[in-house]
């Protein structure tokens, strides 16, 4: 015999949860099914294990989507704040790093007890391991088959997530559903994702692999100055990974290393006091030392400083605030934190998350088209759709 409920939720990650502490609070009786063996599997794994679980500055500037006045009404009606109350008031210690962004102070696990704690208060009820098998509307809702059964519900709230991580369980199933009941869906690619170069500018920049620098990376008006790292695939770092949200295959991306440092200033003054140094020993007193050798040597500016005209250290210094790289790729869904793009924002109601044209169905966090970026501002999404998700369906 079926089972019948009033809310019936597929995901348990960050959204899911949050969606059903609303709904059961309104007093919903709420299912949350999830093929994983724990709740919360990529709340888990954030921010080193200790969840970078908002970011005070999220506001919709901080987003990405083919609308992007959609967001707007979720993240007002559940802010950064909010949340924060719901973690003091389970005694979470908390600090905040750098630009806004907010870590447990111990273990992202204290995040997940959290929710599950206040799932289990609201009277919500969540089911492990299951397999989805199928999901039709009928005339009073929904029936879902899945290796738990047959579930009738009222409504359905669809938080499975996207593509990124695929260790983790990432499906397409939230694409799928979407698609099933006609929703129209915004081309998906890998979010906050490192670059890879190509073989041979690969092997030119070997020697820097494992060097991180303080960077401004630019893509067109875009630009984020945070941490750049070589690695042995390409870029990545904070930096790179916020400008691969904007990036697009076959464009260049800007690198400006140390950007309020004035290189030319430096290697003059240090032409001056000691002119037989090499600029490569001049610039390794600011810039990590395998860096500084290789830009010189790419230069071809391996001589003492005194041989070197004055025009030719301002063209460096030039180099290492504007390098234009062409990345060849990125490292794909498998290292992505999130996934570009996803279901279209103009089929859903922005205030409740509903498809406009199938009643009783929803969608949130990150299968929707609304991307944030790095440093808190996606889980705020999955807070402020799950927020509103659970207060309409």
């Amino acid at each position: 015999m079926a089972r019948q409920v009033d809310v019936l939720i597929i995901g348990a990650g960050a959204a899911g949860m949050m969606a059903g502490i609303f709904a059961a609070r309104r007093g919903r009786r709420v299912l949350i099914l999830d093929h994983a063996r724990a709740p919360g599997e990529k709340i888990r794994i954030s921010g080193g294990g200790r969840c970078n679980f908002t970011n005070i500055h999220a506001g919709p500037k901080n987003y990405l989507s083919s609308n992007p006045h959609f967001a707007k009404s979720a993240l007002a009606r559940f802010t950064p704040q909010d949340f924060l109350a719901m973690v003091e008031g389970h005694g979470i210690g908390w600090h905040e790093k750098t630009l806004g962004q907010l870590f447990c102070n111990d273990s992202a696990r204290d995040i997940i007890r959290m929710l599950t704690a206040e799932l289990a208060d609201a009277g919500a009820e969540l089911h492990l391991q299951c397999e989805i098998d199928d999901l039709e509307k009928t005339a009073a809702g929904f029936r879902l088959r899945c290796s738990a059964g047959e579930i009738i519900a009222a409504s359905v709230i669809v938080a499975s997530g996207g593509k990124s991580i695929p260790k983790m369980g990432a499906t397409g199933l939230a694409y799928r559903i979407a698609g099933q009941f006609g929703l129209g869906l915004i081309e998906t690619r890998p979010g906050l994702v490192p670059l890879t170069l190509d073989p041979q500018l690969l092997a030119e920049l070997s020697a820097l692999s494992g060097v991180a620098v303080d960077a401004e990376a630019s893509h067109g008006r875009t630009r984020f100055r945070e941490a750049l790292l070589f690695t042995h695939r390409g870029l990545s770092g904070p930096a790179i990974l916020q400008i691969s949200s904007f990036w697009r295959e076959g464009e260049d991306i800007q690198l400006a290393i140390e950007p309020d440092r004035d290189f030319a200033a430096l290697l003059k003054a240090a032409k001056r006091e000691n002119g037989r140094q090499a600029a490569q020993t001049a610039l390794s007193q600011h810039l990590p030392k395998r860096l500084a050798q290789y830009i010189t040597e790419r230069e071809g500016l391996v001589r003492p400083l005194a041989d070197m005209p004055d025009k030719a250290l301002e063209a460096l210094g030039q180099k290492l605030h504007c390098w234009p790289v062409t990345p060849a790729g990125s490292e794909g869904y498998r290292t992505a934190e999130v996934t570009l793009g996803g279901v279209d924002t103009s089929h859903l109601d922005s205030k409740t998350m509903q498809a406009k044209t199938v009643p009783g169905l929803f969608f949130i966090g990150e299968c929707v088209d609304v991307t944030g970026w790095l440093g808190g501002y996606n889980f705020q999404w999955a807070w402020a759709s799950g927020h509103a998700a659970g207060q309409a369906a």
